[in-house]
């Protein structure tokens, strides 16, 4: 089969296209021919070495779709052809979160991910993929749409009529986009593109923020809550965001700190404001097997598709990712895997 490895080119790491033998399946596992795969933040961290994980020799990508080829002995509930895809943290099925599920993590260190044409999972960390959704649109969901789900339904406990701030574009803010809106929500939006805030605009929020041009955002987003502040603060910038973040957020309001957009280093200000103004914060990774099936029921309710910025084919994976880092996309980018 072919794959992609992470292989590292003097001081840094590539992705190298390479064959391997097709994986067969072991007890109660899984061997999936992918059909598509998309890309986040997260593979651009690995293969930039700003975390310092090692992955060297390791598949990248945490998300992929496919249908199912082989089963194991003792697999129930799926069967040759089934369309599926695989939770991003294979071991965390239900509950609260362990920190020895991050070794189960796909396209990470010691778990080959899904940049490849077949992979072997467990059983049990797979979901169905539901009818209305192509394999590209479902590759999309494992990480950034379970994030957004995470970080508003499950953490955040979110209710129709409550107020939404999205940082930027990207695959887990556009899902948070569509989330909310979808809850009846109020959403708003910053980046730093006009033409990026009139494509989210067509998704229904209620109001959106250059923050190159308005550097006092959150000023603008007092403005737009009537000084009241928005009660759910998707946070992916970080620490060079985390401030303003905080100044936008309400009394008894929470922020969902999801990303390091901005870098890996300390806020630049006091946490203080979180609790003078009775507020939270939550650090948020993916999710639950268990938590995606949730969604995905609500995903087909709703009749949410992901927003897909631009699909590559299986020989453009390096191109793929260079556009990715160039943040030239809305939602998500796709590679698809004939």
């Amino acid at each position: 089969m072919r794959c992609y490895e992470f292989q590292r080119d003097k001081q840094t790491l590539r992705m190298r296209l390479t064959e391997r033998p097709i994986p067969a399946p072991g007890k109660e596992q899984v061997v999936v021919r992918l059909r598509a795969a998309s890309l986040n933040y997260r593979d651009l961290i690995h293969l930039e070495n700003k975390a310092g994980r090692d992955v060297e020799g390791i598949i990248p990508l945490s998300d992929g779709a496919g249908v199912v080829h082989t089963v194991g002995p003792g697999v129930e509930g799926f069967a040759s052809g089934d369309r599926v895809m695989a939770n991003f943290f294979l071991a965390w099925r239900s509950g609260r979160f362990s920190m020895a599920y991050h070794s189960s993590a796909l396209g990470g260190p010691g778990q080959d991910g899904m940049l490849t044409e077949y992979a072997v999972v467990p059983a049990s960390a797979l979901l169905s993929i539901p009818d209305y959704l192509s394999f590209e649109e479902a590759a999309c969901l494992p990480c950034a749409a379970l994030t957004a789900w995470q970080a508003l339904v499950v953490r955040g406990n979110v209710q129709k009529g409550d107020s939404i701030l999205v940082l930027g574009t990207g695959g887990v803010s556009i899902f948070a986009v569509q989330i909310g809106v979808a809850m009846g929500c109020k959403v708003y939006v910053t980046s730093s593109s006009d033409e990026k805030l009139k494509q989210v605009r067509d998704l229904g929020t209620s109001g959106t923020v250059n923050y190159k041009t308005i550097a006092d955002w959150e000023k603008e987003i007092h403005r737009l809550t009537e000084r009241k502040g928005v009660d759910h603060v998707i946070e992916v910038g970080g620490a060079g965001t985390l401030s303003k973040s905080m100044a936008c957020v309400a009394a008894g309001g929470h922020i969902a700190l999801i990303g390091v957009l901005t870098g890996f280093g300390p806020p630049d200000s006091s946490l203080f404001p979180i609790v003078s103004k009775n507020a939270s914060m939550s650090g948020i990774y993916v999710g639950s097997s268990e938590q995606f099936a949730q969604m995905l029921s609500f995903f087909q309710s709703k009749g949410i598709h992901p927003v897909l910025d631009r699909v590559f084919e299986f020989e453009e994976s390096p191109e793929a990712l260079e556009y990715f880092a160039s943040g030239s996309h809305v939602g998500k980018i796709v590679i698809r895997i004939s």
